[in-house]
């Protein structure tokens, strides 16, 4: 079969307009904002109007990631088109991608191969503006903030003791950690400051779970951004600003609507990062997949000791949502890459570094099944170089341990390569959920991470540094430790150390601070050398990207 890339697929779709989408999924003309031909806004009137029974809500996961890729996007999206075409009607919704994996090194969040939503462009780059219009809301913020200083400080804010950064949705390093406020009086007040990426930014999180126009203004008020010189904490709405940043949000709060290679309706909207925030579309695009699909499938960032469990522990919290099964993508390579198998030689046939990744796999299904209570299937995503020994193997490792398992080739076929998952996903739908989150919020603010390192992550020991101690007193203090856990760690590893691959056992997980997000309602607990503004790698993607006379773009994957 000749290969052609993904973008080269997507560019090759017929697609439909996206009013024949919406139509098809009963979404009525107005409740419907065009944004061109082929994507559309989505009034969220339509939650309060549609009274139909939410369908059966299906989060897709994965094993811990690594350089070969899982292709936990592609298969999402697969899964909704096979659940189509075996007679059921199935929703997607998933997250937005951001700007700086696209130009660095992780690539788009659209899928892949014959398993993409479309346009494929248009979703990877600009999209309908939303991450603009969070940044320029955040931004505000951080301007209102620094101009409340300047204007003689009415609400004595300690200049050390500012949490706001500006944010801006690239990956640039250079922006880290800066020193603004120079040259003179009349240009601010001197003083360390630094930009997060946009996907880490509050405001991301807020959007993402917010009901409604009120409740977002209402989340926004309550964010945090300093402390004056008592302790005492300095917040948006202190600074009058949540109305104005409502203004600049009131058309990104709406979800997207697109569709995929085969005509699924897909919501994508919102997109925090799992491994620095929540990493889960909005709850408004998931409620909508739920009212218009009698399957709703989502996706949660990065692994499940990541994304699913803030799916959990978080987001179905907060949105009272009861997922019905779990999907848990694995590849032979990514294993094999877990037993040691170096990237460069993946393609070859290893048995017994097959069986030594393993693990990594089976303790993902464990926490699915045993601390979350869910049913769950492994869909391993089949690649041309997985021989027929490798895949027997893995199928024959799971099938010992009672884990339902399921080939999918959605990548070279679409969704006829996810029925046989698909089937299996609609048998454990019907199995009685015994679905329960990690830990209760009225534990102290240790003890809830504690919990989540050592159910979750298998660590031994929990140590909070000096900084993160203080600020857990500080937090309970002020009135907010009942609020849930945000784990920001490493993606590549169990551990907070990304070289510790596999299922590692006996390691120490240090927290080094705590931050109160008052406004998305989570307390955000970082690990490791966890950073909020990632860098660009050797090599970027924007390097192969193009763009010819007529508008069509290239090298976009």
């Amino acid at each position: 079969m000749e290969y052609r890339s993904d973008i080269e697929i997507a560019q090759s779709c017929r697609m439909k307009p996206i009013r024949e989408i919406a139509a098809a999924a009963h979404i009525d003309e107005s409740d419907l904002e065009p944004y061109g031909c082929w994507k559309a806004k989505i009034n969220l009137s339509l939650l309060k109007k549609n009274s139909r029974p939410d369908g059966k809500l299906v989060l897709v996961t994965a094993i811990t990631p690594t350089p070969a890729g899982e292709g936990k996007t592609t298969t999402t999206i697969g899964l909704a088109d096979a659940l189509r075409r075996i007679g059921k009607n199935a929703v997607v919704a998933l997250r937005e991608p951001s700007l700086g994996p696209v130009f660095g090194v992780k690539g788009g969040a659209a899928g892949g191969g014959y398993a993409q939503v479309v346009p494929m462009e248009d979703i990877n780059l600009h999209f309908t503006g939303d991450f603009h219009a969070i940044g320029a809301a955040n931004n505000l913020l951080a301007a209102l903030l620094d101009n409340h200083i300047q204007h003689g400080n009415a609400l004595d804010i300690d200049v050390r003791r500012i949490t706001w950064k500006r944010c801006m949705d690239m990956n640039d390093r250079q922006l880290r950690f800066i020193v603004d406020g120079l040259g003179g009086k009349t240009n601010g007040t001197p003083r360390e400051d630094g930009f997060d990426i946009t996907v880490a930014s509050e405001v991301m999180a807020v959007l993402c779970l917010a009901n409604d126009i009120t409740d977002l203004k209402e989340r926004l008020g309550r964010i945090i951004v300093a402390y004056d010189h008592s302790g005492n904490p300095v917040t948006c709405a202190q600074l009058k600003a949540q109305g104005a940043m409502a203004a600049l949000l009131k058309d990104a709060l709406k979800p997207n609507l697109v569709q995929s290679l085969e005509g699924t309706p897909a919501f994508i909207h919102g997109g925090p990062f799992a491994n620095i925030a929540h990493g889960c579309n909005s709850i408004a695009a998931t409620r909508m997949a739920l009212k218009l699909g009698d399957y709703a499938v989502t996706e949660a960032g990065f692994a499940a000791d990541l994304g699913a469990e803030k799916f959990f522990d978080i987001k179905c919290r907060m949105a009272g949502l009861t997922p019905s099964a779990a999907v848990i993508v694995a590849t032979v390579r990514a294993l094999k890459y877990h037993g040691g198998v170096p990237k460069a030689e993946l393609a070859n046939e290893d048995l017994a570094a097959l069986e030594k990744g393993l693990p990594n796999l089976l303790r993902h299904v464990d926490n699915i099944k045993n601390v979350f209570g869910l049913p769950c299937v492994v869909a391993v995503n089949v690649f041309p170089t997985d021989t027929e020994a490798e895949l027997k193997l893995v199928e024959a490792k799971c099938r010992e341990m009672g884990i339902s398992v399921a080939l999918s080739r959605v990548w070279a076929e679409g969704g006829a390569g996810g029925e046989a998952l698909a089937k299996e996903v609609v048998r454990l739908c019907e199995e009685p959920s015994r679905f329960t989150p990690c830990y209760e919020l009225n534990q102290p603010v240790a003890d809830k991470i504690s919990t989540i390192a050592k159910r979750v992550y298998r660590a031994k020991h929990v140590l909070l540094l000096p900084a993160a101690k203080k600020r857990a007193a500080e937090i309970e203090a002020m009135g907010f430790g009942h609020l849930p856990i945000c784990m920001a760690k490493t993606q590549y590893s169990f551990s907070d150390n990304p070289k510790l691959l596999g299922a590692p056992e006996g390691f120490t997980i240090q927290v080094s601070d705590l931050r109160i997000c008052a406004g998305s309602g989570f307390i955000v607990a970082y690990t490791g050398e966890i950073m909020t503004m990632p860098g660009l790698p050797r090599i970027p993607s924007a390097e192969k990207i193009d763009v010819d006379e007529e508008g069509k773009i290239t090298g976009l994957f």
